[in-house]
C-alpha cells in the first residue's frame, strides 16, 4: 500500500464522517479531471489510480445518499 492509498482512505473516512455529498462528488470529479492530463501524457499508473479513487468517492456518495433517503436524515 502506497502513501497515496493511505491518504485516499483517510480522506474517505473524513468524508464518511462529514457526510457532505457535495464534497464527496466534487472530490470524485476532481480526481477525474486530474487524471485526464495524466492519461494524455501516458502516465497510466497514477491516472488509473485516480479513476479508482473517483469511483470510490462516487460509491460512497451513492451509499450515503441511499442511507439518508432510507432513514430520513438530510444531514
Amino acid at each position: 500500500m502506497k502513501i497515496q492509498d493511505i491518504l485516499f482512505f483517510l480522506i474517505l473516512i473524513f468524508f464518511f464522517y462529514k457526510k457532505n455529498l457535495k464534497w464527496i462528488v466534487g472530490s470524485g470529479l476532481l480526481c477525474l479531471i486530474f487524471s485526464i492530463p495524466l492519461f494524455a501524457k501516458w502516465i497510466f499508473f497514477t491516472a488509473e489510480r485516480l479513476t479508482w479513487y473517483a469511483a470510490g468517492f462516487f460509491l460512497l456518495a451513492i451509499c450515503l445518499h441511499f442511507i439518508q433517503e432510507y432513514t430520513g436524515n438530510k444531514a
